[in-house]
């Protein structure tokens, strides 16, 4: 699965290349507070291999309950790239997408 190249943010993590993304509207779980944020996360070269998808403990921003929620932030996305190639993510590798789930307690910056 392929993330859209429009929308997508790069980033770079350790001297590699990655693009991410965010929903911009809430699914409607997301929007009814059901769901948990998440973002997507690849490698840029080479292109369509395995996918990071990360949920957050946090809210959509863009939630109809105006409950809290806080941004995603590129800081939070390159640690979170960091611990799911810790975890075993292999982003070069055709797969899969790799779920990681962060609770409150695994909250990165």
């Amino acid at each position: 699965m392929a993330l859209n190249k429009r929308g997508g943010r790069p980033i770079v993590v350790d001297g590699k290349g990655y693009r991410w993304i965010v929903r911009r509207k809430p699914t409607y779980s997301q929007g009814l507070t059901w769901s948990p944020l998440s973002f997507a996360a690849e490698r840029t070269e080479p292109p369509g291999r395995a996918t990071l998808v990360v949920q957050l403990a946090s809210r959509h921003p863009g939630n109809w309950m105006n409950a809290p929620s806080s941004p995603v932030l590129p800081s939070a996305v390159a640690s979170a790239i960091r611990h799911a190639l810790d975890l075993g993510w292999q982003p070069d590798h055709p797969g899969s997408p790799f779920m990681l789930t962060l609770g409150d307690e695994d909250q990165l910056p």
